[in-house]
């Protein structure tokens, strides 16, 4: 860790949960950025614990930080605090993500320390600021991508409760979105795309919003190590990801039952393994399948990768990048994906991966690998070629940098004019 004077300053870093252990897309992401900002200065981390499973895991951020604040809070009194925004016309995300105690923490910390840079990871986060950044205080918000689409996308497939409540939270949180960037110095997103869709939203912020794409660990997702086979001798089709995350788990449902039935009309003996964390009661009953293996949470989901015949991500619900695609490809593996787990990946469909939309065209590509290993081989190979030359964490994270310069130069400039950055009350109003 370098020295306050190299940075002339400290470092805060809010995020909307524990950026550990990096076995997530968001915690992937936030954790590799936080590395990369602990070498650079002294790093205040706060975040809540959301999930008894990662408790033990508070040490391994500790140890990068100068200071850490993770409180351990309940998902059951987050989602009755979160139904109090249906009366006060906020978006739910902000009352879920409320919490008095890091708040506090995050207010001392600004008081007691010099920090020149302070890291929003999420919208959510935002509940853990000032309304406005300290004369002085860059302020980055890392939206990663827009969550105010996602939840367009989720009313789109939803029942009728559903797409009110859903639709709600687009329209309210999409308001509350540009707000957050008006307060921020610089605003980052996971890709050119969804950059460009949240300029489109706030023009007059253009200048302010950049793209830091994701990477992945080259190193770490490697065909070069070495693992026992998790599986019996047969094809298996592996998707990996949280499984209590709605886009995945409408991937995976309409794999098991639309696709994976078209597959196995061709190779009998396929199975579809789902590989993630706290699956939700719908993808736990796929488990009943003899067609399907639900593993849950597992230790490393590199063998399950490395032995994997065919990697698929059948998104539906996106946006950013999707880890699980970068990973497979790190791994040498062939990989399908559809037009929106491609979004943002710097990749050439057909050379280093198979885009497909529809059950199936999905289906069809995925028998054609099955039934050619030679293909696969010659797509996994592209695969790790196209992954290192492109996905590695320090070239992308060159680009935060390059984000931080700017930054810190708006907030040395509205320093000088002595203007304010103000974000309308979303941070107001904290609660346990």
């Amino acid at each position: 860790m370098n020295g306050a004077g190299d940075f002339g300053g400290e470092i805060l870093f809010l995020a909307h949960r524990i950026p550990y252990p990096p076995n997530k897309g968001e915690k992937i992401r936030a954790w590799n950025m936080i590395r990369h900002l602990a070498r650079l200065a002294p790093i205040h981390i706060g975040a809540p614990v959301d999930d008894p499973a990662d408790i033990e895991h508070r040490a391994a951020v500790e140890a990068v930080a100068a200071s850490a604040c993770l409180p351990q809070v309940d998902p059951r009194v987050r989602k009755l605090r979160a139904s109090l925004g249906l009366f006060t016309g906020e978006p739910l995300t902000l009352p879920y993500f409320r919490n008095r105690t890091l708040k506090h923490w995050a207010d001392t910390v600004r008081a007691n320390r010099k920090i020149v840079l302070e890291v929003v990871y999420s919208s959510g986060a935002i509940t853990y600021c000032t309304p406005e950044p300290r004369p002085g205080t860059a302020r980055l918000v890392d939206f990663v991508d827009l969550d105010s689409d996602k939840w367009r996308q989720y009313a789109r497939t939803a029942g009728l409760a559903g797409r009110i409540v859903y639709g709600r939270e687009a329209q309210t949180l999409a308001a509350e979105e540009v707000r957050i960037a008006r307060s921020a110095h610089a605003s980052t997103f996971v890709s050119e795309q969804e950059a460009a869709l949240f300029r489109a939203a706030a023009p007059e912020l253009a200048d302010t919003i950049h793209a830091v794409g994701n990477g992945v660990d080259i190193d770490y997702f490697s065909p070069a190590h070495s693992f026992d086979s998790p599986f019996a001798a047969a094809p298996h089709i592996v998707f990996t990801g949280a499984m209590d995350y709605w886009a995945n788990v409408d991937a995976v449902l309409w794999f098991a039952n639309d696709i994976l039935p078209r597959i196995r009309e061709e190779v009998p003996q396929a199975v579809f393994v789902v590989v993630g964390s706290n699956p939700a009661p719908e993808v736990c009953a796929l488990a009943d399948r003899p067609d399907v293996l639900v593993t849950g949470r597992v230790p490393d989901v590199r063998p399950y990768v490395a032995f994997a015949d065919v990697c698929v991500a059948p998104m539906r619900i996106a946006r950013g990048i999707q880890n699980k695609v970068l990973e497979g490809m790190a791994m040498g593996r062939a990989v399908v994906t559809t037009s929106m787990g491609f979004e943002g990946i710097d990749a050439t469909p057909g050379e280093d991966l198979v885009v497909a939309d529809g059950a199936d065209a999905i289906a069809d590509e995925v028998v054609r690998l099955l039934g050619d290993p030679a293909a696969r081989g010659q797509l996994g190979d592209a695969a790790r070629s196209r992954a290192v030359e492109s996905f590695g964490w320090d070239a992308r994270l060159a680009d935060l940098d390059r984000v931080i310069g700017l930054a810190r130069g708006r907030a040395g400039h509205d320093l000088m004019q002595g203007a304010g950055r103000p974000l309308e009350a979303a941070a107001e109003g904290q609660t346990t």
